[in-house]
């Protein structure tokens, strides 16, 4: 007997599919959080790049290295955060296909859907472990930065 997809199966797969589409517009919004993090340690470190040129007292020029340091561990996280989440989109995106392929020629793609979807969930998981990590690291730049601004009496 051959199979033929119905709109009935279709419609079921598009129900299917309604939670991986729910959670790649869930991704887009964290990648679009973690794009505007990216451009503004950017902007921070061309401003601290541009400062540290024309500094002439050490004191000044030490911390300021010490933050270009931080700010450039901070966009290695971000930048490693997108990639995660962006193979976690793609993984995503290939389960929706894997779900419509699979009805369409009748093959049973349920190891392959897992396989993909566990591995989504790792590179998002991944995603979101380097997150905090920058997120902690910022933190910790400001507390540092307001510590110094307090016992100099100065804005460093």
């Amino acid at each position: 007997m051959e199979h033929q997809a119905t709109v009935e199966t279709i419609a079921g797969v598009i129900q299917l599919s309604v939670a991986p589409v729910f959670l790649l517009a869930g991704i887009a919004g964290m990648l679009n959080v973690l794009s505007v993090r990216l451009g503004r340690v950017v902007d921070r470190f061309r401003a601290i790049e541009a400062r540290i040129i024309y500094e002439d007292r050490k004191g000044h020029l030490a911390n300021f290295q010490k933050e270009a340091t931080g700010l450039w561990k901070r966009i290695r996280l971000v930048n490693w955060s997108i990639r995660m989440f962006v193979l976690g989109a793609l993984l995503i995106s290939m389960v929706i296909v894997a779900l419509f392929f699979g009805e369409l020629v009748a093959i049973d793609f349920s190891l392959y859907v897992s396989v993909l979807f566990v591995g989504a969930m790792y590179f998002l998981i991944m995603g979101l472990i380097l997150f905090l990590f920058e997120v902690s690291i910022s933190t910790t730049q400001i507390n540092e930065g307001i510590k110094r601004f307090l016992e100099n009496g100065e804005d460093t």
